[in-house]
């Protein structure tokens, strides 16, 4: 028997990409789904991971206030059956388990402002809306408890981090694929069989299931429809293990083959995963970022750039000297879909290295309502971006990891003021502390519950390896009935503001 040419040269290639060894890739993954128990849990695992479930949560329930969910959860009515779950904050609202865990999973996404991991994802959105869903409406005795969620949830986050080692290229800011659309969807579906105790043979199908409902391009970032990446994740990981459960079959091998997985990146090279003994979960190793405000992340080293610069040019209580600036000069990495000299709108704006700067500089600050249209098309910010420039040293890698701002702002009088951050206040190196988070997930979560339904949430979550049951966690995320809301939201506005402003002027 001849072969001709390689398998490299191959890019349909069916013939395994790991060493051979008694086990291949998808059954290593089987089986660190299947077999990963409670016990595996570190203390620093489940302390990230609850900091991360809050953080979520939060981002969800802002996310409900926006025009993408509000489309999302239109849509998503049309669909009907005997069992449901709720949309988060919206008693009014409950969907077939995998509706609602996609129409949560856009809230999450619809305004940027969940969590991301290195290498780059945003991990929690696509698992933790599948859990919430899945505790939700299906009977189970004993109930699900906390540290059911808990394990079934760094199961979903691990599987994600170790499908994104498999590539050189996912080391970088992506160019192609949007990762949540990608590994987002698998690790759904791992979190998904977990929770619902599938076989190792279900869990290796479920996978299999999932790649074929992977992938999101990045030409749609910035736009509406990014937000459906992380919720299609979610519903595409509930149905992959609801199908496996039903005994529908896929490739075997779907992680091992680079006209499988491979078939997202380039230098794809999978790896077996470690013997269970000795596993070393990638969250103890690896903390998450958590956002600031609502932007993608590598704007928030701009912002942290432009608020040290502004200090030059502005005095307390002053107005910034717009029409003594010449030139604006951002160094960053080339990110070309953060690349946006003149956003139109809020998707635009939220990734845009340049809206980002102006409206730090201009107004000292930036929260929620700096991406509404009326800021971003204010004759002083549209004035500012003309003067914005972009130069990409070449050690400026697109990496979260590694990536800094540094930004020169020249007034007409020749003098030039310079600043650069390297790591800003919510990176992994440099952790929101839990004071702030707390702080971030009020102000967000109270624009849709009462301050009493905010607070109980906060001490579960902080105690969730404690809870018996997850309906005691499902019953608070529907939220008070809206006369409820009304009469307690007088007394949270104050809070909120507050809690905003010092959060993003930190």
């Amino acid at each position: 028997m001849f072969i001709i040419g390689s398998q490299a040269a191959n890019p349909f290639s069916l013939s395994p990409l790991s060493p051979a060894c008694n086990s291949s890739v998808t059954e290593s993954f089987a089986k660190t789904i299947h077999g990963l128990k409670a016990g595996h849990l570190t203390d620093r695992v489940i302390q990230r991971s609850k900091r991360m479930i809050l953080d979520t949560l939060g981002a969800g329930f802002l996310g409900t206030s926006t025009e993408v969910f509000h489309k999302a959860s239109q849509y998503s009515k049309i669909y009907s059956s005997n069992i449901s779950s709720t949309v988060w904050g919206r008693p009014d609202i409950r969907l077939p388990p995998t509706y609602a865990a996609f129409v949560n999973g856009v809230a999450i996404h619809s305004m940027d402002f969940d969590d991301t991991w290195h290498p780059a994802t945003h991990p929690s959105g696509a698992v933790l809306p599948v859990l919430t869903a899945l505790a939700e409406a299906l009977p189970r005795s004993p109930k699900f408890s906390g540290l059911d969620l808990l394990l079934a949830f760094n199961v979903g986050i691990e599987v994600q981090g170790q499908l994104l080692h498999f590539a050189k290229e996912a080391n970088d800011i992506p160019k192609r694929f949007h990762p949540p659309s990608v590994v987002g969807t698998l690790g759904s579906a791992a979190a998904a069989s977990k929770f619902l105790g599938l076989s190792l043979t279900k869990c290796q199908e479920a996978l299999a299931i999932a790649v074929s409902h992977a992938g999101a391009p990045m030409a749609n970032a910035a736009t509406q429809t990014k937000p459906l990446h992380i919720g299609n994740a979610a519903k595409h990981g509930i149905e992959a293990a609801f199908l496996a459960m039903l005994g529908l079959q896929g490739n075997k091998q779907i992680l091992d083959l680079e006209a499988g997985l491979g078939a997202f990146y380039a230098n794809y090279s999978p790896k077996v995963l470690p013997n269970l003994h000795f596993y070393s979960w990638l969250l103890d190793q690896q903390d998450v970022a958590f956002k600031r405000f609502p932007a993608h992340l590598s704007t928030h080293w701009v912002a942290d750039a432009a608020a040290s610069v502004r200090k030059h040019l502005v005095a307390e209580k002053t107005l910034l000297p717009i029409d003594h600036i010449k030139r604006i000069v951002l160094r960053i990495p080339n990110v070309q879909y953060v690349n946006r000299p003149s956003p139109d709108s809020e998707h635009e704006a939220r990734h845009s290295f340049q809206y980002v700067a102006c409206a730090m500089l201009l107004d000292g600050g930036i929260t929620v309502p700096s991406f509404h249209e009326c800021q971003i098309n204010r004759p002083q910010v549209r004035e500012l971006l003309n003067k914005v420039e972009l130069e990409y040293p070449p050690d400026n890698l697109p990496s979260f990891n590694t990536l800094y701002c540094e930004i020169s702002v020249t007034l007409k009088d020749g003098a030039t003021f310079t600043d650069r951050s390297d790591t800003f206040y919510g990176h992994w190196r440099k952790p929101l502390s839990q004071e702030d988070l707390e702080e971030k997930f009020r102000a967000n979560a109270s624009r849709m519950l009462s301050c009493d339904t905010v607070e109980s949430l906060i001490k579960i979550v902080k105690n969730l390896e404690d809870l018996e049951d997850c309906s005691v966690l499902t019953t608070l995320l529907k939220g008070p009935t809206p006369p409820e809301v009304a009469s307690d939201s007088l007394a949270c506005n104050n809070s909120i503001t507050q809690s905003l402003l010092r959060l993003t002027n930190i």
